[in-house]
């Protein structure tokens, strides 16, 4: 970069070629949901057969296409910026030398020399003449810096410390340019995208290295916007975000999606638009690891003749899996879980009606996985249900939990119609895994307790207008609801509902804080659940009250027991539900979101009573 490029660069045309980007991915952006909502979501709703489906699968890739663009065109704007808010510091810098050159009586040249006037002290009867100083762009290293300092002191002419001093900061701002100029085009020279009309895995992994890039080279840029709240406070989020202006907010979504995907109190269309980008590239470097995994673990002969243990015998034609093809089998489904996770909450995308629109809250696919996602707008509907799964519920198997989520809305809606309600699945927490191990232990409550909070809090400051709010809890997620519920006795929530519940941190409703008749409990006859024993020490053989807690106490693991009269709170009706071992271990704990109890939920969840 040389002082004639710096002196004639415009910082404000990559400003607004930045504006170009962001207006290309806003375009593509609502191209995307143009076809998931209306286009794609007409042909669900009134074709079928071979036709419809390869015109679906067809407009699925497009869509992706318009996302990829709309990602990768937001980084473009965003790098931009940028090198633009570099450039500009770099350029001030410049003009801000010239100008107290000019000033002093300096003359610099078209390579940036800076001649200085005689002056100072006549010696042998004449005053020190003027000349040029050389700028350089090259660190000086401290040997030559100290050389400059006893030159510029012991010269005669007090022009030329100053003419040094200008050279010195011509040469800064013209480096700074230099490496500003070296350090982004590599940056923006990767986002150049593959010319084809396939987004593939490697180009959604290509899109989180580009993403970093853009982030790491841009950090002074970055840092110069005002910065977002430290801790994770609704209420600052919010307040941080509605002070940026719409091109910063761009820039940092973009940039940093992961961050602005888990703000609570953030519009619900831009924390969703995050997600989908964070989810995307999840899911591309986890399709990519399984593949690497088949690779490198290739299935084994699934079959091999049947032996008699009695005989010996092989009987013709008659075969049993082998044990080696169940354990390569059961590593795969490991593998393959949080791909799976992943392509059930995308699936949530190909939605037929715009009041199930999937809004993706929060998504991270370390350890078991995080994932909040609501059906609905829950910024804009009249009621929003809260729904926190339990023990052994995993990214992997999230599907069911979005699906509990889904009848829920469906059924309010139909309950309501006069009322639009969003049902979010909320898994923001690390849920215990083992039944009889990790459930038995508190800790994973307490470390969900302010999560929950702030999501719930972030709900009601992101919301439009008035909403009634309702946490569900099930199983072990009654205790994350209840601990929550408890120890945040202001939280924006009007009711709870505990269904198959082991306890929720309390012994009465009332220390709910949202009024006992506002809680409601219901637990299946069938629900093992119900075997929940007391709390560890209240059955020790020489404890007086032993026997008696043993036929008549109402506290179970957590608290006493949502369903009894001692809690005060208000019940409902649930069917039975299937007996143990008819469907597995439990079928009854999981049949809450079905039939009369299902009914019931909507009905409360709508501001009912069932």
């Amino acid at each position: 970069m040389d002082l004639a490029a710096l002196k004639a660069l415009k910082p404000s045309e990559y400003q607004a070629a930045a504006d170009g980007y962001r207006a290309t991915s806003e375009m593509a952006g609502k191209a995307g949901e143009a076809l998931d909502s209306r286009i794609s979501a007409g042909i669900r709703n009134q074709l079928s057969g071979e036709t419809a489906k390869a015109a679906l699968r067809e407009l699925k890739e497009l869509s992706k296409d318009f996302h990829y663009a709309a990602a990768e065109c937001a980084l473009a704007g965003a790098a931009l910026d940028g090198f633009a808010f570099d450039m500009a510091a770099a350029k001030r810098k410049l003009e801000a030398a010239l100008e107290d050159a000019a000033a002093a009586g300096c003359t610099v040249g078209a390579d940036g020399s800076v001649s200085f006037p005689a002056g100072g002290k006549e010696v042998d009867g004449k005053v020190p003449e003027g000349g040029t100083v050389r700028v350089s762009t090259s660190p000086a290293d401290p040997t030559s810096a100290a050389l400059e300092r006893q030159a510029v002191h012991m010269h005669p002419n007090p022009n030329f410390g100053k003419a040094v001093g200008f050279a010195d900061r011509i040469g800064d701002a013209l480096k700074e340019a230099t490496d500003a100029d070296v350090k982004w085009a590599p940056k923006l020279r990767a986002l150049k995208a593959d010319d084809d009309l396939v987004v593939s895995d490697k180009d959604w992994i290509d899109v989180k290295s580009d993403t970093a890039g853009v982030r790491d080279a841009g950090k002074d840029y970055f840092d110069s916007l005002p910065r977002p709240p430290e801790h994770d406070d609704p209420k600052k989020n919010a307040a941080w975000w509605q002070g940026l202006t719409d091109e910063q907010r761009s820039d940092y979504l973009s940039a940093h999606p992961d961050a602005v995907g888990a703000m609570d109190g953030l519009p619900a269309t831009a924390r969703d638009q995050a997600n989908r980008t964070v989810l995307d590239e999840a899911h591309a470097k986890a399709r990519l690891d399984y593949d690497a995994w088949l690779k490198k673990h290739p299935e084994p002969e699934r079959y091999q003749p049947y032996i008699d243990p009695y005989t010996g015998s092989m009987p013709k034609g008659l075969s049993v899996e082998s044990q080696e093809w169940k354990d390569w089998e059961e590593a795969r489904k490991k593998v393959w879980g949080p791909v799976g996770g992943m392509e059930a909450i995308e699936k949530r995308f190909d939605y037929t009606d715009e009041s199930k629109r999937p809004y993706l809250l929060g998504f991270d696919d370390k350890n078991n996985g995080r994932v909040v996602i609501s059906i609905g707008n829950p910024d804009t509907a009249d009621n929003v249900a809260t729904y926190v799964p339990g023990t052994g519920t995993t990214l992997s198997g999230i599907d069911g939990d979005i699906h509990r989520a889904e009848m829920l809305q469906d059924r309010a809606s139909l309950t309501d119609p006069t009322h639009t309600t969003a049902s979010i699945t909320w898994l923001g927490y690390d849920a215990p895994q083992g039944l009889l191990t990790d459930a038995t232990d508190a800790k994973y409550a307490d470390a969900a307790r302010e999560p929950l909070s702030d999501f719930l809090t972030g709900i009601d400051t992101a919301h439009h207008g008035s909403v009634n709010s309702t946490v569900l809890g099930h199983s072990y997620g009654t205790l994350v609801a209840g601990e929550t519920l408890r120890d945040h006795p202001d939280l924006p929530v009007d009711r709870a509902i505990l269904v198959g519940s082991p306890g929720s941190g309390v012994d009465h409703a009332k220390d709910l804080h949202i009024g006992a008749d506002q809680v409601w409990a219901a637990t299946a006859r069938n629900d093992l659940v119900n075997l929940a024993p007391p709390p560890a020490g209240t059955l020790a053989p020489l404890n007086p009250m032993a026997y008696w807690r043993l036929f008549n106490d109402h506290s179970v693991m957590y608290g006493n027991d949502p369903t009894s009269d001692e809690f005060g709170g208000q019940t409902f009706h649930v069917a039975p539900g299937k007996l143990p071992g008819s469907d597995g271990l439990m079928p009854a704990h999981s049949q809450y979101w079905e039939g009369d109890s299902l009914n019931n939920m909507a009905k409360i969840v709508t501001g009912g009573n069932p």
